[in-house]
């Protein structure tokens, strides 16, 4: 009786244990940059990349050009709201090209409704599903 209580006792900890890791691995990485997964564009090291803070303030940094944000986040849900596109003045140097990928990413923050975490990978979901990378160096 004594061992099977042991057990017992010993599983239902293992079993606590294991979900706080798995709700731990899960919760959104504010405070982190997070970098878009694509290649850099050609001629370009720069790879856009976003930043939330808990209070919902985000700086996000595009192809071209660096603007701010407020960000809603909740269990699994979010929302983004980019500042005005005229306050984010592109790079003079910037091509039309690029430029016209920010306005694209933009849209497409604008968007997203959902986020999942899966280890280092945040994956905004909305009408384009955007993926980033936890940045860990």
């Amino acid at each position: 009786m004594l061992r099977l209580r042991r057990r017992s006792i010993c599983s239902v900890v293992l079993l606590a244990a294991s979900l706080s890791c798995v709700n731990a691995g899960e919760s959104f990485p504010f405070g982190s940059e997070l970098m878009l997964d694509t290649e850099p564009l050609h001629r370009s090291k720069r790879v856009p990349m976003i930043q939330i803070e808990e209070d919902g303030s985000a700086s996000i940094d595009l192809w071209c050009s660096s603007l701010r944000a407020q960000a809603t986040v909740g269990d699994g849900s979010i929302a983004i709201v980019p500042a005005p596109a005229a306050n984010a003045a592109p790079e003079p140097s910037c091509e039309p090209d690029r430029q016209a990928r920010d306005a694209e990413l933009l849209t497409a923050l604008a968007q997203v409704t959902a986020w999942r975490r899966s280890g280092e990978v945040v994956e905004l979901t909305g009408p384009k599903p955007l993926r980033f990378r936890q940045m860990t160096n």
